[in-house]
């Protein structure tokens, strides 16, 4: 059963499952996907005796905006917030945080920024949080090659070809950042309509934009905002899960993050698992929630 959560902000809907007196954890889904990456990670969560909640981010699903005047935003400040507001309004005072893109910033983000709030964290592909002031330089082509959707969202036909073409465009993305998964129809329809979500293109366009400053961002996150521009340390117990098959961000992309972590900190290969870890290889995504129990 899908619940609600009212922040100041958003009104955030979210799964939960497990005991409500067993240790928290807080699973958080990327882009293009939803709360379905996480469902076959849930049962053996629970299994193990966690209280497992996983929203719904801003932008995808049953999540709603409360006021119209409020930026959609994308940026990873926002996305933060999101989590930390949520955290609050179940009363949840420390938990274990497990991500993946999107998901998996917000959560790098929160143990960064606020650890004592973080028991521990399990983060897809590394170190995830944005620097800002240095999105304008160059990588080698290889790596620009595989970035080609974020150079298309740049422009209004980006934003117009996701709005009118946006179940196919995040198809796509899913095949090419996965490509030894291969998932049916059926299990892309069951997460493809979190996309009709009315700020679905909104927040992801302005994500896609504010990354590398081209426009910007709420001013009730920038604080916020400028202090992730010293890339601040992550000191908490860390695992950084990468597939050794992601199609966006190679497997040398997360080598040298450790520099970026504290003592507490381990990095597993996944072979043949692409971008959408938790849902291509569940047992081992949940493995490394209970390695940090």
């Amino acid at each position: 059963m899908i619940k609600q959560a009212e922040t100041d902000v958003l009104r955030i809907a979210y799964a939960e499952s497990g005991p409500a007196d067993g240790p928290a954890v807080v699973l958080l889904h990327g882009f293009p996907y939803d709360i379905h990456a996480y469902d076959d990670v849930v049962p053996i969560l629970v299994a193990a005796g966690c209280r497992v909640v996983v929203p719904y981010l801003r932008g995808f699903g049953p999540t709603r905006f409360l006021a119209a005047a409020t930026p959609r935003s994308g940026q990873q400040a926002a996305l933060a917030h999101d989590l930390v507001d949520l955290m609050d309004r179940l009363a949840i005072d420390r938990a274990i945080l497990a991500g993946y893109d999107w998901g998996g910033r917000a959560a790098c983000i929160v143990a960064a920024l606020w650890p004592e709030r973080v028991r521990g964290l399990v983060s897809g592909a590394g170190y995830n949080i944005q620097h800002i002031p240095s999105a304008a330089t160059p990588q080698p082509p290889e790596l620009e090659r595989q970035l080609w959707y974020q150079y298309y969202f740049h422009g209004e036909r980006g934003r117009r070809g996701l709005e009118r073409y946006r179940r196919d465009l995040c198809q796509l993305l899913w095949r090419l950042w996965s490509p030894s998964w291969q998932f049916d129809a059926a299990t892309y329809q069951q997460t493809a309509v979190s996309f009709d979500n009315p700020d679905f293109v909104a927040v992801a366009i302005h994500s896609y934009r504010h990354r590398f400053g081209l426009v910007d961002g709420d001013p009730a996150y920038e604080a916020t905002e400028q202090r992730l521009t010293h890339l601040p340390c992550i000191t908490v117990p860390a695992i950084v899960l990468h597939g050794s098959d992601n199609g966006v961000i190679p497997v040398a992309g997360s080598e040298q993050h450790h520099r970026f972590f504290g003592p507490a900190f381990e990095r597993r290969l996944l072979p043949g698992v692409g971008h959408n870890l938790p849902q291509e290889a569940p047992p081992a995504f949940a493995a490394a929630v209970l390695a940090l129990g």
